[in-house]
Protein backbone atom coordinates (compact mmCIF):
# COMPACT_ATOMS: atom_id res chain seq x y z
CA UNK A 1 0.00 0.00 0.00
CA UNK A 2 1.40 3.40 -0.56
CA UNK A 3 1.83 6.91 0.95
CA UNK A 4 -1.06 8.75 -1.04
CA UNK A 5 -0.99 12.47 -1.45
CA UNK A 6 -4.36 12.56 0.72
CA UNK A 7 -2.38 10.73 3.62
CA UNK A 8 0.39 13.23 3.51
CA UNK A 9 -1.94 15.66 3.59
CA UNK A 10 -3.71 14.55 6.40
CA UNK A 11 -0.88 13.98 8.42
CA UNK A 12 -0.17 17.33 7.58
CA UNK A 13 -2.56 18.90 8.97
CA UNK A 14 -3.08 16.93 12.25
CA UNK A 15 0.65 17.58 12.73
CA UNK A 16 -0.16 21.33 13.05
CA UNK A 17 -1.17 20.43 16.17
CA UNK A 18 3.00 19.53 16.72
CA UNK A 19 3.41 23.41 15.14
CA UNK A 20 1.00 24.91 17.98
CA UNK A 21 2.94 22.92 20.98
CA UNK A 22 6.25 23.99 19.63
CA UNK A 23 5.07 27.52 19.65
CA UNK A 24 3.20 28.05 22.99
CA UNK A 25 6.34 25.68 24.71
CA UNK A 26 9.04 28.27 23.07
CA UNK A 27 7.12 31.45 23.32
CA UNK A 28 6.96 31.84 27.38
CA UNK A 29 11.02 31.34 27.09
CA UNK A 30 10.96 35.39 25.64
CA UNK A 31 7.61 36.46 26.89
CA UNK A 32 8.69 36.11 30.35
CA UNK A 33 11.77 38.68 30.03
CA UNK A 34 9.09 41.07 29.41
CA UNK A 35 6.27 39.86 31.73
CA UNK A 36 8.44 39.38 34.73
CA UNK A 37 8.91 43.17 34.46
CA UNK A 38 5.21 44.13 33.93
CA UNK A 39 3.93 42.16 36.48
CA UNK A 40 6.98 42.38 38.84
CA UNK A 41 7.39 38.59 38.91
CA UNK A 42 9.66 36.84 41.36
CA UNK A 43 11.59 33.69 40.23
CA UNK A 44 9.32 31.57 41.92
CA UNK A 45 6.27 33.46 40.35
CA UNK A 46 8.34 32.95 36.60
CA UNK A 47 8.39 29.21 37.58
CA UNK A 48 4.85 29.25 38.30
CA UNK A 49 3.84 30.76 35.38
CA UNK A 50 6.34 28.40 33.50
CA UNK A 51 4.68 25.41 35.17
CA UNK A 52 1.26 26.27 35.06
CA UNK A 53 0.73 25.13 31.19
CA UNK A 54 2.24 21.74 32.60
CA UNK A 55 -0.75 21.61 35.14
CA UNK A 56 -3.03 21.74 32.19
CA UNK A 57 -0.98 19.65 30.64
CA UNK A 58 -0.62 16.71 32.98
CA UNK A 59 -4.32 17.21 33.83
CA UNK A 60 -5.38 16.63 30.22
CA UNK A 61 -3.08 13.75 30.12
CA UNK A 62 -4.56 11.94 32.97
CA UNK A 63 -8.04 11.90 31.35
CA UNK A 64 -7.19 12.53 27.52
CA UNK A 65 -7.18 8.87 26.82
CA UNK A 66 -10.61 8.23 27.52
CA UNK A 67 -11.59 11.03 25.01
CA UNK A 68 -9.34 9.76 22.29
CA UNK A 69 -10.55 6.19 22.19
CA UNK A 70 -14.50 6.79 23.19
CA UNK A 71 -14.83 9.37 20.68
CA UNK A 72 -11.77 9.45 18.29
CA UNK A 73 -7.93 10.45 17.50
CA UNK A 74 -9.64 13.44 14.97
CA UNK A 75 -12.25 14.68 17.91
CA UNK A 76 -9.19 15.15 20.17
CA UNK A 77 -7.62 16.94 18.07
CA UNK A 78 -10.60 19.30 16.92
CA UNK A 79 -11.51 20.10 20.54
CA UNK A 80 -7.75 20.90 21.36
CA UNK A 81 -7.28 23.33 18.61
CA UNK A 82 -10.65 25.09 20.22
CA UNK A 83 -9.17 25.39 23.55
CA UNK A 84 -6.02 26.48 22.30
CA UNK A 85 -7.61 29.62 20.60
CA UNK A 86 -9.87 30.12 24.19
CA UNK A 87 -6.86 30.03 26.13
CA UNK A 88 -4.73 32.53 24.16
CA UNK A 89 -7.71 34.83 23.81
CA UNK A 90 -8.07 34.67 27.35
CA UNK A 91 -4.62 36.15 27.79
CA UNK A 92 -5.06 39.23 25.26
CA UNK A 93 -7.38 41.66 27.00
CA UNK A 94 -5.43 41.29 30.73
CA UNK A 95 -2.43 42.06 32.29
CA UNK A 96 -2.87 39.98 35.41
CA UNK A 97 -0.91 37.09 37.06
CA UNK A 98 -4.51 35.55 38.14
CA UNK A 99 -5.55 35.41 34.49
CA UNK A 100 -2.20 34.30 33.36
CA UNK A 101 -2.06 31.53 34.48
CA UNK A 102 -5.20 30.32 34.07
CA UNK A 103 -4.85 31.06 30.04
CA UNK A 104 -1.86 29.16 30.49
CA UNK A 105 -3.25 26.48 32.22
CA UNK A 106 -5.63 26.44 28.99
CA UNK A 107 -3.41 26.20 26.32
CA UNK A 108 -1.82 23.25 28.65
CA UNK A 109 -4.89 21.19 28.35
CA UNK A 110 -4.62 21.87 24.93
CA UNK A 111 -1.22 21.15 23.87
CA UNK A 112 -1.19 17.78 26.37
CA UNK A 113 -4.29 16.58 24.42
CA UNK A 114 -3.11 17.37 20.69
CA UNK A 115 0.08 15.59 21.25
CA UNK A 116 -1.28 12.58 22.16
CA UNK A 117 -4.08 12.47 19.71
CA UNK A 118 -1.75 14.02 16.90
CA UNK A 119 0.74 10.56 17.29
CA UNK A 120 -2.14 7.98 17.59
CA UNK A 121 -4.31 9.89 14.41
CA UNK A 122 -1.37 9.65 12.34
CA UNK A 123 0.23 6.45 13.50
CA UNK A 124 -2.95 4.92 12.12
CA UNK A 125 -3.61 6.63 8.91
CA UNK A 126 0.26 5.95 7.79
CA UNK A 127 1.02 2.59 5.91
CA UNK A 128 3.44 0.67 7.44
CA UNK A 129 6.90 1.83 5.16
CA UNK A 130 5.91 5.52 5.99
CA UNK A 131 5.10 5.68 9.17
CA UNK A 132 8.31 6.96 11.05
CA UNK A 133 8.65 9.92 8.59
CA UNK A 134 4.55 10.88 9.27
CA UNK A 135 4.84 10.60 12.92
CA UNK A 136 8.15 11.68 12.72
CA UNK A 137 6.73 15.06 10.99
CA UNK A 138 4.84 15.85 14.06
CA UNK A 139 8.22 16.52 15.67
CA UNK A 140 9.51 18.62 13.08
CA UNK A 141 6.44 20.78 12.95
CA UNK A 142 7.20 21.13 17.28
CA UNK A 143 10.79 22.11 16.08
CA UNK A 144 9.43 24.16 13.73
CA UNK A 145 7.04 26.09 16.00
CA UNK A 146 9.58 26.60 18.57
CA UNK A 147 11.90 28.19 16.39
CA UNK A 148 8.59 30.59 15.03
CA UNK A 149 8.30 31.45 18.74
CA UNK A 150 11.75 32.45 19.21
CA UNK A 151 11.34 34.25 16.42
CA UNK A 152 8.72 35.70 17.80
CA UNK A 153 10.33 36.57 20.67
CA UNK A 154 13.11 38.44 18.75
CA UNK A 155 10.68 40.47 16.78
CA UNK A 156 8.50 41.58 20.01
CA UNK A 157 11.39 41.64 22.35
CA UNK A 158 11.58 46.06 22.63
CA UNK A 159 7.81 46.53 21.61
CA UNK A 160 5.35 47.63 24.57
CA UNK A 161 3.18 44.59 25.61
CA UNK A 162 5.05 43.05 22.71
CA UNK A 163 3.82 39.51 24.94
CA UNK A 164 0.43 40.29 23.79
CA UNK A 165 1.52 40.04 20.21
CA UNK A 166 3.35 36.37 20.85
CA UNK A 167 -0.01 35.12 21.96
CA UNK A 168 -2.07 36.21 19.71
CA UNK A 169 -0.11 34.95 16.70
CA UNK A 170 -1.40 31.25 18.14
CA UNK A 171 -5.54 31.92 17.26
CA UNK A 172 -5.63 32.03 13.73
CA UNK A 173 -3.59 29.26 13.12
CA UNK A 174 -5.37 27.29 15.96
CA UNK A 175 -8.82 27.95 14.60
CA UNK A 176 -8.28 27.18 11.31
CA UNK A 177 -6.74 23.52 11.75
CA UNK A 178 -9.85 23.07 13.47
CA UNK A 179 -11.82 23.19 10.79
CA UNK A 180 -9.60 21.57 8.25
CA UNK A 181 -9.41 18.28 10.63
CA UNK A 182 -13.46 18.35 10.62
CA UNK A 183 -12.84 17.91 6.61
CA UNK A 184 -10.49 14.97 7.20
CA UNK A 185 -11.45 11.10 7.64
CA UNK A 186 -11.31 9.52 11.16
CA UNK A 187 -8.99 7.17 11.78
CA UNK A 188 -9.53 3.41 10.17
CA UNK A 189 -8.67 1.98 13.19
CA UNK A 190 -10.76 4.00 15.27
CA UNK A 191 -13.80 3.31 13.38
CA UNK A 192 -13.20 -0.81 13.39
CA UNK A 193 -13.22 -0.46 16.87
CA UNK A 194 -16.61 1.24 16.76
CA UNK A 195 -17.69 -1.66 14.31
CA UNK A 196 -17.98 0.46 11.03
CA UNK A 197 -16.15 -1.71 9.43
CA UNK A 198 -17.64 -0.53 5.77
CA UNK A 199 -16.56 3.28 6.93
CA UNK A 200 -13.22 2.41 7.59
CA UNK A 201 -12.60 0.01 4.38
CA UNK A 202 -13.50 3.60 2.15
CA UNK A 203 -10.94 5.30 4.58
CA UNK A 204 -8.67 2.81 3.45
CA UNK A 205 -8.91 3.13 0.12
CA UNK A 206 -9.07 6.73 0.38
CA UNK A 207 -5.78 6.89 2.12
CA UNK A 208 -3.63 4.40 -0.02
CA UNK A 209 -4.95 5.31 -3.01
CA UNK A 210 -6.71 1.93 -4.25
CA UNK A 211 -9.91 0.34 -4.81
CA UNK A 212 -9.35 -2.80 -2.73
CA UNK A 213 -8.25 -2.39 0.79
CA UNK A 214 -9.41 -5.44 2.19
CA UNK A 215 -6.45 -7.55 3.06
CA UNK A 216 -5.34 -4.39 5.06
CA UNK A 217 -9.00 -4.42 6.91
CA UNK A 218 -8.83 -7.65 7.20
CA UNK A 219 -5.36 -7.37 9.58
CA UNK A 220 -6.37 -4.43 11.23
CA UNK A 221 -9.47 -6.14 12.45
CA UNK A 222 -8.09 -9.67 13.64
CA UNK A 223 -5.33 -7.62 15.34
CA UNK A 224 -8.23 -5.33 16.99
CA UNK A 225 -10.50 -8.55 17.74
CA UNK A 226 -8.29 -9.77 20.65
CA UNK A 227 -7.10 -5.64 21.29
CA UNK A 228 -9.90 -4.21 21.98
CA UNK A 229 -10.98 -6.58 24.53
CA UNK A 230 -8.28 -4.73 27.00
CA UNK A 231 -8.85 -2.74 29.83
CA UNK A 232 -6.86 0.34 31.73
CA UNK A 233 -5.77 -2.30 34.61
CA UNK A 234 -4.45 -4.89 31.87
CA UNK A 235 -1.84 -2.06 31.08
CA UNK A 236 -0.26 -3.33 34.24
CA UNK A 237 -0.70 -7.08 33.99
CA UNK A 238 1.68 -9.77 32.32
CA UNK A 239 -0.75 -10.71 29.67
CA UNK A 240 0.40 -10.07 26.49
CA UNK A 241 3.63 -8.48 28.18
CA UNK A 242 1.43 -5.32 28.92
CA UNK A 243 3.28 -4.33 31.94
CA UNK A 244 6.52 -4.38 30.08
CA UNK A 245 5.74 -2.52 27.46
CA UNK A 246 4.15 0.08 29.66
CA UNK A 247 7.49 -0.26 31.56
CA UNK A 248 9.24 0.43 28.43
CA UNK A 249 7.17 3.62 27.77
CA UNK A 250 7.22 5.25 31.19
CA UNK A 251 11.08 4.67 31.07
CA UNK A 252 11.66 6.77 27.72
CA UNK A 253 9.51 9.37 28.49
CA UNK A 254 11.46 9.70 31.78
CA UNK A 255 14.50 10.23 30.22
CA UNK A 256 12.80 12.74 28.12
CA UNK A 257 12.24 14.79 30.89
CA UNK A 258 15.02 13.95 32.98
CA UNK A 259 18.02 14.83 30.22
CA UNK A 260 17.15 18.36 30.57
CA UNK A 261 16.05 19.43 26.96
CA UNK A 262 12.24 20.90 28.21
CA UNK A 263 14.43 23.53 31.08
CA UNK A 264 16.40 24.40 28.03
CA UNK A 265 13.27 25.24 26.25
CA UNK A 266 11.80 27.06 28.90
CA UNK A 267 14.20 28.77 29.75
CA UNK A 268 16.59 29.36 26.82
CA UNK A 269 16.74 33.35 27.13
CA UNK A 270 17.21 33.66 31.03
CA UNK A 271 20.35 30.66 30.38
CA UNK A 272 22.01 32.88 27.84
CA UNK A 273 21.79 35.77 29.32
CA UNK A 274 23.71 33.96 32.53
CA UNK A 275 26.61 33.16 29.88
CA UNK A 276 27.04 36.37 28.88
CA UNK A 277 24.10 37.46 26.20
CA UNK A 278 23.06 40.03 28.65
CA UNK A 279 19.86 42.31 26.55
CA UNK A 280 16.57 41.01 26.48
CA UNK A 281 17.19 40.85 22.27
CA UNK A 282 20.50 39.19 22.40
CA UNK A 283 19.19 36.40 24.66
CA UNK A 284 16.63 36.14 22.07
CA UNK A 285 18.51 36.47 19.60
CA UNK A 286 20.91 33.67 20.42
CA UNK A 287 17.77 31.78 21.38
CA UNK A 288 16.61 31.71 17.92
CA UNK A 289 19.50 30.28 16.61
CA UNK A 290 18.49 27.36 19.38
CA UNK A 291 15.27 27.05 17.71
CA UNK A 292 17.35 26.83 13.92
CA UNK A 293 19.06 24.24 15.50
CA UNK A 294 16.49 22.03 16.29
CA UNK A 295 14.73 22.47 13.06
CA UNK A 296 17.85 21.63 10.93
CA UNK A 297 18.88 18.59 13.19
CA UNK A 298 14.87 17.15 13.23
CA UNK A 299 14.82 17.20 9.11
CA UNK A 300 17.20 14.61 8.44
CA UNK A 301 15.94 12.31 11.60
CA UNK A 302 12.37 12.90 9.94
CA UNK A 303 13.39 11.72 6.47
CA UNK A 304 15.80 9.09 6.88
CA UNK A 305 14.22 6.98 10.31
CA UNK A 306 12.17 4.46 8.37
CA UNK A 307 15.92 3.41 6.47
CA UNK A 308 17.80 3.87 9.51
CA UNK A 309 15.47 3.09 12.37
CA UNK A 310 14.21 4.69 15.73
CA UNK A 311 16.83 3.11 17.58
CA UNK A 312 19.92 3.90 16.17
CA UNK A 313 19.01 7.81 16.23
CA UNK A 314 18.07 7.01 19.86
CA UNK A 315 21.85 5.93 20.62
CA UNK A 316 23.23 8.77 18.21
CA UNK A 317 21.23 11.30 20.14
CA UNK A 318 22.24 9.92 23.72
CA UNK A 319 25.93 9.94 22.85
CA UNK A 320 26.01 13.36 21.45
CA UNK A 321 24.00 14.93 24.32
CA UNK A 322 26.29 13.18 26.72
CA UNK A 323 29.30 14.66 25.53
CA UNK A 324 27.69 18.17 24.66
CA UNK A 325 26.86 18.29 28.43
CA UNK A 326 30.01 17.55 29.70
CA UNK A 327 31.40 20.24 27.49
CA UNK A 328 28.93 22.78 28.78
CA UNK A 329 29.29 21.91 32.41
CA UNK A 330 33.19 22.10 32.21
CA UNK A 331 32.57 25.98 30.25
CA UNK A 332 30.08 26.76 33.22
CA UNK A 333 32.37 26.05 35.98
CA UNK A 334 34.23 29.17 34.73
CA UNK A 335 31.56 31.86 34.48
CA UNK A 336 30.75 33.28 37.49
CA UNK A 337 27.18 34.27 37.25
CA UNK A 338 24.26 33.35 39.13
CA UNK A 339 21.17 32.43 37.12
CA UNK A 340 18.55 33.12 39.86
CA UNK A 341 20.12 36.34 40.02
CA UNK A 342 19.62 37.25 35.88
CA UNK A 343 16.01 35.91 36.29
CA UNK A 344 15.13 38.85 39.43
CA UNK A 345 17.57 41.66 37.36
CA UNK A 346 14.80 43.98 36.19
CA UNK A 347 16.51 46.49 34.04
CA UNK A 348 15.29 50.24 33.73
CA UNK A 349 14.82 49.96 29.60
CA UNK A 350 11.99 47.35 30.31
CA UNK A 351 10.44 49.74 33.18
CA UNK A 352 10.82 52.80 31.02
CA UNK A 353 9.06 50.78 28.18
CA UNK A 354 5.80 48.82 29.92
CA UNK A 355 5.63 50.92 32.24
CA UNK A 356 6.21 54.33 32.07
CA UNK A 357 3.36 55.87 34.70
CA UNK A 358 6.05 54.39 37.44
CA UNK A 359 8.34 57.31 36.35
CA UNK A 360 6.18 59.98 35.95
CA UNK A 361 7.04 61.52 39.54
CA UNK A 362 10.89 61.26 39.00
CA UNK A 363 12.96 63.75 37.77
CA UNK A 364 16.30 63.08 35.90
CA UNK A 365 18.31 64.08 38.87
CA UNK A 366 16.13 61.99 41.47
CA UNK A 367 16.56 59.32 38.63
CA UNK A 368 20.76 59.02 38.38
CA UNK A 369 20.81 59.94 42.55
CA UNK A 370 19.19 56.29 42.62
CA UNK A 371 21.02 54.71 39.83
CA UNK A 372 24.36 55.64 41.35
CA UNK A 373 23.16 54.48 44.55
CA UNK A 374 22.13 51.17 43.38
CA UNK A 375 25.50 50.70 41.86
CA UNK A 376 27.47 52.26 44.81
CA UNK A 377 25.49 49.68 46.83
CA UNK A 378 26.05 46.67 44.70
CA UNK A 379 29.63 46.76 43.88
CA UNK A 380 29.73 47.29 48.14
CA UNK A 381 28.24 43.75 48.38
CA UNK A 382 30.52 42.58 45.70
CA UNK A 383 33.74 43.54 47.33
CA UNK A 384 32.39 42.25 50.70
CA UNK A 385 31.96 39.07 49.16
CA UNK A 386 35.55 39.09 47.66
CA UNK A 387 36.52 39.99 51.13
CA UNK A 388 35.54 36.90 53.13
CA UNK A 389 35.54 34.51 50.38
CA UNK A 390 32.57 33.75 49.37
CA UNK A 391 31.96 32.89 45.79
CA UNK A 392 28.99 34.94 45.30
CA UNK A 393 27.41 36.53 42.20
CA UNK A 394 25.53 39.94 41.18
CA UNK A 395 22.70 40.38 39.23
CA UNK A 396 22.93 42.39 36.03
CA UNK A 397 21.08 45.81 36.50
CA UNK A 398 21.40 48.25 33.70
CA UNK A 399 21.58 51.77 34.81
CA UNK A 400 20.57 54.92 32.11
CA UNK A 401 22.18 58.11 33.24
CA UNK A 402 22.48 61.08 30.68
CA UNK A 403 20.25 58.68 28.01
CA UNK A 404 23.27 56.09 27.72
CA UNK A 405 22.92 52.59 29.69
CA UNK A 406 26.15 50.86 31.66
CA UNK A 407 26.12 47.48 33.01
CA UNK A 408 27.00 47.78 37.30
CA UNK A 409 27.46 45.07 39.39
CA UNK A 410 29.21 41.84 38.90
CA UNK A 411 29.12 42.04 35.37
CA UNK A 412 31.03 45.57 35.00
CA UNK A 413 33.78 44.13 37.12
CA UNK A 414 33.85 40.15 35.86
CA UNK A 415 32.74 40.58 31.80
CA UNK A 416 32.55 36.69 30.84
CA UNK A 417 35.25 35.60 28.26
CA UNK A 418 34.04 35.85 24.31
CA UNK A 419 35.50 32.51 24.29
CA UNK A 420 33.51 30.70 27.26
CA UNK A 421 30.58 32.50 26.04
CA UNK A 422 30.48 31.44 22.72
CA UNK A 423 31.78 27.91 23.42
CA UNK A 424 28.63 27.34 26.00
CA UNK A 425 26.81 28.56 22.99
CA UNK A 426 28.34 25.96 20.76
CA UNK A 427 28.30 23.24 23.45
CA UNK A 428 24.36 24.30 24.13
CA UNK A 429 23.09 24.08 20.04
CA UNK A 430 25.07 20.67 19.97
CA UNK A 431 22.98 19.27 22.93
CA UNK A 432 19.57 20.14 20.88
CA UNK A 433 20.60 18.66 17.69
CA UNK A 434 21.67 15.73 19.26
CA UNK A 435 18.04 15.77 21.20
CA UNK A 436 16.38 16.57 18.23
CA UNK A 437 17.68 13.78 16.26
CA UNK A 438 17.22 11.26 19.70
CA UNK A 439 15.15 11.39 22.74
CA UNK A 440 12.99 14.38 20.88
CA UNK A 441 11.32 12.71 17.89
CA UNK A 442 11.67 9.07 18.30
CA UNK A 443 10.43 8.42 21.51
CA UNK A 444 6.64 9.07 20.44
CA UNK A 445 7.33 7.20 17.19
CA UNK A 446 8.35 4.25 19.72
CA UNK A 447 5.31 5.04 22.08
CA UNK A 448 2.91 5.11 18.99
CA UNK A 449 3.92 1.62 18.28
CA UNK A 450 4.43 -0.76 20.97
CA UNK A 451 0.91 -0.51 22.29
CA UNK A 452 -2.23 -2.18 21.23
CA UNK A 453 -4.73 -0.65 19.08
CA UNK A 454 -7.87 -1.27 21.43
CA UNK A 455 -5.91 0.61 24.22
CA UNK A 456 -3.09 2.61 22.72
CA UNK A 457 -4.76 6.28 23.36
CA UNK A 458 -4.99 5.29 27.14
CA UNK A 459 -1.51 3.88 26.90
CA UNK A 460 -0.33 7.19 25.27
CA UNK A 461 -2.08 9.26 27.78
CA UNK A 462 -0.53 7.36 30.89
CA UNK A 463 2.88 7.86 29.15
CA UNK A 464 2.10 11.41 28.55
CA UNK A 465 0.90 12.14 32.24
CA UNK A 466 4.58 10.31 33.66
CA UNK A 467 6.12 12.78 30.84
CA UNK A 468 4.36 16.15 31.64
CA UNK A 469 4.35 15.09 35.23
CA UNK A 470 8.30 14.77 35.79
CA UNK A 471 8.25 18.23 33.29
CA UNK A 472 6.21 19.90 35.74
CA UNK A 473 8.53 18.99 38.89
CA UNK A 474 11.54 20.06 37.34
CA UNK A 475 10.28 22.76 35.82
CA UNK A 476 8.84 24.28 39.09
CA UNK A 477 12.43 23.62 40.66
CA UNK A 478 14.92 23.98 37.58
CA UNK A 479 15.93 27.86 38.80
CA UNK A 480 15.56 27.10 42.45
CA UNK A 481 17.82 23.82 42.71
CA UNK A 482 19.84 26.01 39.47
CA UNK A 483 20.79 28.57 42.69
CA UNK A 484 21.42 26.01 45.03
CA UNK A 485 24.29 23.76 42.80
CA UNK A 486 24.98 26.04 39.94
CA UNK A 487 24.30 25.56 36.25
CA UNK A 488 27.21 23.70 35.56
CA UNK A 489 26.63 20.79 38.49
CA UNK A 490 22.74 20.37 36.65
CA UNK A 491 24.56 20.18 33.34
CA UNK A 492 26.54 17.12 35.22
CA UNK A 493 23.32 15.86 36.47
CA UNK A 494 21.81 16.11 32.94
CA UNK A 495 25.32 14.13 31.78
CA UNK A 496 24.70 11.12 33.77
CA UNK A 497 20.95 10.76 32.96
CA UNK A 498 21.75 10.92 29.32
CA UNK A 499 24.38 7.47 29.67
CA UNK A 500 21.98 5.76 31.30
CA UNK A 501 19.28 6.62 28.45
CA UNK A 502 22.00 5.66 26.36
CA UNK A 503 22.11 2.29 28.25
CA UNK A 504 18.11 1.78 28.61
CA UNK A 505 17.86 1.75 24.94
CA UNK A 506 20.69 -0.37 23.64
CA UNK A 507 19.00 -2.93 26.50
CA UNK A 508 15.32 -2.67 25.96
CA UNK A 509 13.82 -0.29 23.26
CA UNK A 510 12.96 -2.18 19.64
CA UNK A 511 13.87 -1.81 16.15
CA UNK A 512 10.40 -1.78 14.76
CA UNK A 513 11.11 -0.21 10.70
CA UNK A 514 9.77 -1.69 8.28
CA UNK A 515 6.87 -3.17 10.46
CA UNK A 516 3.66 -2.60 10.65
CA UNK A 517 1.66 -2.53 13.75
CA UNK A 518 0.06 -5.03 14.01
CA UNK A 519 3.32 -7.23 13.94
CA UNK A 520 4.70 -5.47 15.93
CA UNK A 521 2.06 -5.54 18.99
CA UNK A 522 2.09 -9.52 18.12
CA UNK A 523 5.86 -9.71 18.37
CA UNK A 524 6.08 -8.18 22.03
CA UNK A 525 3.22 -9.90 22.99
CA UNK A 526 5.08 -12.81 22.70
CA UNK A 527 6.27 -14.86 26.42
CA UNK A 528 9.50 -14.63 25.26
CA UNK A 529 10.13 -10.75 24.78
CA UNK A 530 8.96 -10.27 28.54
CA UNK A 531 11.39 -12.53 29.82
CA UNK A 532 14.27 -11.82 27.32
CA UNK A 533 14.16 -8.43 26.14
CA UNK A 534 17.20 -8.32 23.90
CA UNK A 535 16.04 -11.61 21.88
CA UNK A 536 14.43 -9.33 20.17
CA UNK A 537 16.00 -5.89 19.95
CA UNK A 538 19.35 -7.99 18.88
CA UNK A 539 17.39 -9.31 15.45
CA UNK A 540 19.00 -8.37 12.29
CA UNK A 541 16.95 -5.88 9.45
CA UNK A 542 16.32 -8.45 7.37
CA UNK A 543 14.81 -10.68 10.05
CA UNK A 544 11.55 -7.80 10.46
CA UNK A 545 10.42 -7.93 6.97
CA UNK A 546 7.14 -8.63 7.12
CA UNK A 547 6.18 -12.19 5.32
CA UNK A 548 2.60 -13.40 3.60
CA UNK A 549 -0.69 -13.36 4.65
CA UNK A 550 -0.29 -17.18 5.46
CA UNK A 551 2.45 -16.88 7.61
CA UNK A 552 0.84 -13.79 9.22
CA UNK A 553 -2.18 -16.14 10.11
CA UNK A 554 0.17 -18.37 12.19
CA UNK A 555 1.08 -15.05 14.36
CA UNK A 556 4.55 -15.63 12.50
CA UNK A 557 6.80 -12.93 10.92
CA UNK A 558 10.26 -14.32 11.27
Amino acid sequence: SGCGTFTFLSSAIAAISGLLMGYELGLISGALLQMSSILALSCKEQEIVVSSLLFGALFASLTGGFLIDQFGRRFAIIISSSLLVLGSLILLPYESYGILIVGRIAIGISISLSSIATCVYIAEIAPQHRRGLLVSLNELMIVIGILLAYISNYAFASVSHGWKYMFGLAIPLGALQAIAMYFLPPSPRFLVMKNNDEAARKVLERLRETSDATKELTVIKSSLKDEHQYSFLDLFHSKNNMRARMLVGLTLVFFVQATGQPNILFYASTVLKSVGFQSNEAASLASTGVGVVKVVSTVPATIFVDQVGSKTFLCIGSSIMAVSLVTMGLVNLNIHVNITSVCKSQTLEDSLLHRPGNLSSLTNDSLKDLFVSTVSQERVSFNMQRKHGIAGTEQNRTALVGGKSTTGSYMESEEVPVVLKWLSLASLLAYVAAFSIGLGPMSWLVLSEIFPGGIRGRAMALTSSMNWGINLLISLTFLTVTDLIGLSWMCFIYTVMSLASLAFVIAFIPETKGCSLEQISMELAKQKYGKTPLCWVNQRRENLVPLGPAQREKDQFY
